[in-house]
């Protein structure tokens, strides 16, 4: 075993902030699961998935400006705890609508708009709270491992939801609940970090800041982008319930393994990445694991038999991982501490319109076409979509290196 492997976790502050993360996404898809299931299963539509993705989206559109500059000006430990405390009071409202036999589509995604306000401030906070709680020699390995800790609750997440819906609903939601206030304990629980925060006056200079980084960063501005729209157009997960009920009849706690499948895959491409990190020809590495992401979800969107099913989603989330590994690497080492809130609120609409608004376009689009064709087709463009950025952005496929230059030059 690398004795470096592990380094980030050697300072108590980032192992509760990475425990706090992975209980925040573990309880995030405990509920995700639960009412996607139940709303598909009390409706039959399709569409309502899509919306399930389209209201936890638009509040991060709406509120970008803010997001970003609140967690710059006023503490990311701060903003992060007290939006998981509202992550975990949205969770307690599904579970009374259920348990009181209101879980009336309408007030569940009125519910989910709120959750949507908590995760639109949650983000750009807890993503620049990590480089906050460790030293600078120990970032990339840090951000290897908060990288995985989203998966690590795919795996978890999917397959406790299942079985916890299993029992009932309510049950579902309760836990969800009582996870996001441990996280949000482990969150208060450290220490104060040093941060370099915001205190010029608002302007729209300084609200603008975000952007303006990463339009003048063309590889970092690349390396999302590319990600928004492979995502985008090659998100499933979505309409798992669908292929958990109607194509592959799995039942709900099949969905829950449909579900953690890609974590499943990301975590093992995370233990190679962590052993074997990325040290030359970065961007050819990212074009080329996108390709093979979108590959993978053809093969998924075509498949009626569940052990391929699964197979291909593990090597979805594998490949999925490469990328989300290097883009995160390249955001988070590039970007000046003082900017960092912003430029990750940024990022969180990137990643909110690949995942949130690509499940709004894959729940419609099923409704439309059926949910092979959306699945299979999406994967198809996802592989366009590397192709394309490859050749538009000629020095993020030329990168070799994933320090900034700086960093190179020290």
């Amino acid at each position: 075993m690398a004795p470096d492997r592990f380094s980030a976790f050697r300072h108590s502050s980032f192992a509760r902030y990475f425990g706090a993360r992975f209980l925040t996404a573990m309880a995030t898809q405990i509920t995700s699961v639960a009412v996607g299931w139940q709303i598909y299963d009390e409706t039959g539509n399709a569409a309502l998935l899509g919306w399930i993705g389209l209201v936890q989206f638009l509040p991060a559109v709406m509120l970008v400006l803010f997001t970003g500059l609140a967690s710059d000006r006023f503490g990311r430990r701060l903003i992060m705890g007290l939006s998981i405390l509202m992550e975990m009071s949205c969770a307690a409202m599904i579970f009374y609508l259920a348990i009181s036999r209101q879980f009336d589509p309408i007030l569940v995604l009125v519910v989910l708009t709120i959750f949507g306000v908590a995760r639109a401030f949650l983000t750009p906070a807890s993503s620049s709270l990590v480089v906050n709680v460790v030293p600078k020699e120990n970032f990339a390995n840090a951000i290897g491992w908060i990288t995985s800790s989203w998966q690590l609750a795919s795996i978890f997440g999917p397959v406790a939801g299942g079985l916890l819906y299993g029992i009932s609903g309510p049950t579902a939601y309760a836990a969800a609940a009582i996870i996001f206030m441990i996280a949000a304990v482990l969150i208060f629980s450290i220490p104060r970090p040093e941060q370099a925060l915001e205190k010029s006056a608002t302007s729209l200079e300084t609200l603008l800041g975000g952007f303006s980084y990463i339009w003048k960063q063309k590889i970092v501005l690349g390396a999302i982008s590319l990600d928004l729209f492979a995502v985008l157009l090659g998100g499933a997960v979505a309409l798992m319930p669908i292929y958990a009920k109607d194509i592959l009849e799995l039942g709900p706690t099949g969905l829950g393994l449909l579900r953690a499948a890609p974590g499943i895959g990301a975590v093992m491409m995370i233990g190679w990445l962590t052993t074997f990190p990325v040290k030359d020809h970065a961007g050819i590495i990212l074009f080329v694991s996108v390709a093979l992401f979108g590959l993978a979800t053809a093969i998924f969107g075509v498949s009626t038999t569940a052990w391929l099913s699964i197979l291909a989603l593990m090597l979805v989330g594998a490949f999925d991982m490469i990328s989300v590994y290097i883009r995160e690497i390249l955001l988070q080492l590039w970007t000046p501490d003082k900017v960092r809130g912003r430029v990750n609120a940024v990022n969180s609409i990137f990643l909110g319109a690949s995942n949130e608004l690509g499940e709004f376009r894959a729940g419609f689009m099923a409704a439309a076409y059926g949910a092979v064709l959306t699945v299979a087709g999406g994967g198809v463009a996802a592989m366009g979509v590397a192709a394309t950025w490859a050749k538009i952005f000629p020095s993020l496929r030329k990168a070799r290196y994933l320090e900034a230059p700086e960093d190179l030059a020290g």
